[in-house]
């Protein structure tokens, strides 16, 4: 990995003794972490980062938050601002870099923030409630945003309603600065969909289902009118596809490996990891469902390197660190837990190389009221 240093974060609740976002300098070579502080945000449950690498976007109780990131990975306080609805969920940033979209678990939104070129967060662009309702009674028959992501080719956002069991896609019109419907993924009843992650290629989308304890494999194809999105694969994350006692089960975390060719993905209840081929088609093949020596393994982060996995156990307060053995399709326990409170993100990435390189965040835009 030459001498790109590396950073980790992990988004925790606060509501204990955890301040909110742990730092971790990151040993590639060895796969493992070492805390380095604590940066203090309320109830911190999702991190992303800016395309340039220079701003830390984190979830906080009044809103968003982010963050300027020095040479070492060190975190200082820009600015943030109230999203006009419930705390959110998950944070993603688009190709662009012109927005942030947030989704809202606790009251079904998704909204859009914009972007400064100086890292600030801007105003609300735009801000949409799903409507519906689900069919199981613990998510309370109404909708629940669970995960927002733009299509690689930067045309849709897809936001995943984990309560109704749809995956909403809104075109993204840069002239208005407005999410517009254009589709619906429908997904089985009862499924729960919770993450989506696109192939490094953008030909591919994985659907991470969370009642159901499956993945499903979609190709994507946004040069039409329209996004097509089309199943090709079904498989289970659990260790017996048919457990009398799936139920108790939850699949949680998903993460793509660096090199395209893994994919990974926990299930809380019977704590494990699985693993995957991915071939050229972006079909998979499981290679292993392991324990995680944790509880709840929320999220999951692959190494830089492709050789190592950290898992992210909310009900344990540890993260573990494993080495996957890809010929023997073990995983290798690395030291012990690091010990952390209810953690509940964990992401890897590279310190700001140019903090004086040209971003493409824009100044304020306007707002059109018509096309």
């Amino acid at each position: 990995m030459g001498k790109m240093k590396y950073v980790a974060y992990v988004g925790t609740y606060t509501h204990g003794n955890s301040k909110g976002i742990h730092v971790y300098d990151v040993d590639v070579e060895e796969g493992t972490l070492t805390e380095r502080n604590e940066v203090e945000v309320r109830n911190a449950s999702h991190t992303a980062i800016s395309k340039n690498g220079r701003f830390l976007y984190s979830i906080e109780d009044e809103g968003v938050a982010v963050f300027e990131r020095d040479k070492n990975g060190d975190l200082k306080r820009i600015n943030s601002v109230d999203i006009d609805g419930m705390r959110g969920c998950f944070l993603a940033t688009d190709v662009d870099g012109k927005y942030l979209y947030v989704a809202g678990y606790h009251d079904g939104k998704v909204t859009v923030v914009h972007t400064h070129r100086d890292g600030r967060l801007g105003r609300v662009m735009d801000g949409v409630f799903h409507k519906g309702l689900g069919s199981v009674a613990e998510r309370n028959f109404r909708p629940h945003v669970n995960c927002v992501r733009p299509t690689p080719d930067n045309k849709y956002l897809c936001a995943v309603d984990n309560g109704i069991d749809q995956v909403k896609i809104y075109r993204i019109n840069k002239r208005r600065h407005k999410l517009e419907l254009v589709d619906i993924l429908r997904c089985p009843r009862e499924s729960g969909p919770r993450i989506i992650r696109f192939s490094a290629d953008g030909r591919f989308a994985y659907i991470l289902f969370e009642l159901s304890n499956q993945i499903k494999v979609y190709s994507y194809d946004g040069s039409g009118h329209t996004p097509e999105f089309e199943l090709l694969q079904t498989v289970t994350t659990l260790t017996k596809e048919n457990d009398k006692d799936a139920i108790h089960n939850a699949a949680s975390g998903l993460a793509l490996a660096p090199d395209g060719k893994h994919l990974f993905c926990t299930t809380a209840g019977e704590n494990t990891v699985s693993m995957y081929e991915v071939d050229k088609e972006g079909l998979l093949e499981k290679k292993f469902t392991l324990p995680i020596s944790g509880d709840y393994p929320k999220d999951l982060v692959i190494f830089p390197d492709n050789q190592h996995i950290a898992v992210a156990n909310h009900a344990s307060n540890t993260i573990t660190t494993f080495k996957v053995d890809y010929e023997k399709n073990l995983l290798i326990m690395k030291g012990r837990p690091c010990k952390v409170e209810t953690p509940n993100s964990i992401h890897i990435w590279p310190v700001p190389q140019d903090p004086n390189a040209e971003t493409s965040e824009e100044d304020e835009p306007k707002k059109e009221t018509a096309e």
